[in-house]
């Protein structure tokens, strides 16, 4: 049975046959050129500037969890644009054009939408991985580490309510790859399980290290960045970035743990410090141990592939043959599989 929505009294069918929330009928990733819109998204951005003529406009960046969009709106003083500032749920009647090969809003009307014309769900991207379930994950892995130094210090990050909470609320990035609700505790978890996966290949490998170093490698970007709707870099961020936050953060509650092994903490920190791989990529340090390196090869290709995942699932067009062009964030010009 297909879901539809019954736009007057904001209820849906499920597939299931219960009722939900509507769904908003125009998502800004399924938006095309010439379509007319009238529904609430969240004001990313908001600035004014003028014209080559000197009259003030608008830009507005608009948001749902399907993307962004910019807008215009070009007549400040139309008694339908109503006064709202970046950060309002804001209803918008609109008009889709494409500029520069990509969307548009030609903005009407617009004003502050009440709190009965919206889903706060609708307007952020989320992990489409079950929360619960990658709590779960997290602390078996947790407690499958043998050496009790190293689980304990996992279980301080892991068993803490407070930590969690952030944790699985954060996205793992402002953008790029996984910047989604939820996108920091499936990231952690894709590197540590493909790291456990390793280990079982190359027995030679300390396991035990190699996923703590897993787990914790990015710890510090719960702080490093905000929590949605804004989802942007703190000034903690800016000033010191999530591995130096990452180390210092793993370092203090080293040190509430008694005989904690001096080399295992060096080791552990050093895979923290070095797992961006290289100095032009933000590492204070190279990897200098066999695990280091592991860590930042599979932290790296989790990273891209998510990356190249998100850019196919996107609207960016794709030629004939399969080609999308140069694209900066990989540096290379990307094919889709056929």
């Amino acid at each position: 049975m297909f879901s539809f929505a019954v736009k007057y009294d904001k209820l849906i069918m499920s597939p299931k046959g219960g009722l939900e929330s509507e769904l908003k009928m125009r998502f800004i990733g399924n938006l095309t050129d010439g379509m007319r819109v009238s529904d609430v998204y969240l004001c990313k951005a908001k600035t004014v500037a003028l014209t080559k003529n000197g009259k003030e406009y608008a830009n507005v960046v608009l948001q749902d969890k399907t993307g962004q969009i910019e807008a215009k709106i070009w007549n400040l003083n139309d008694p339908a644009i109503h006064d709202f500032e970046a950060m309002d749920y804001v209803q918008v009647d609109a008009t889709v054009t494409v500029f520069n090969g990509g969307n548009q809003m030609n903005v009407h009307r617009i004003r502050v939408a009440t709190d009965d014309e919206y889903v706060i769900d609708d307007y952020f991207p989320i992990s489409q991985r079950d929360r619960e379930e990658m709590i779960t994950e997290l602390r078996t892995l947790t407690n499958s580490v043998k050496d009790e130094y190293m689980r304990a210090l996992l279980k301080s990050f892991f068993e803490n309510e407070k930590f969690m909470k952030m944790f699985m609320d954060h996205s793992a990035a402002k953008s790029v790859h996984h910047g989604f609700i939820g996108g920091l505790a499936e990231h952690t978890l894709s590197v540590a399980e493909m790291c456990e996966k390793a280990s079982e290949h190359y027995p030679y490998l300390n396991r035990d290290l190699l996923l703590t170093g897993a787990l914790l490698h990015d710890v510090g970007k719960v702080r490093e960045l905000s929590l949605f709707p804004t989802n942007d870099y703190t000034d903690e961020g800016q000033l010191l970035g999530h591995i130096t936050i990452g180390a210092q953060m793993v370092s203090e509650v080293i040190n509430k743990i008694g005989g904690f092994p001096r080399v295992q903490r060096n080791q552990i920190l050093h895979l923290i410090l070095s797992h961006h791989g290289e100095y032009e990529f933000g590492s204070p340090k190279k990897p200098a141990i066999m695990e280091a390196f592991v860590l930042s090869f599979i932290d790296n290709m989790d990273a891209k592939l998510e990356t190249m995942k998100e850019l196919l699932e996107s609207k960016a067009p794709i030629n004939e043959d399969g080609w999308m062009g140069f694209q900066k964030l990989l540096d290379t010009n990307v094919r889709k599989t056929v």
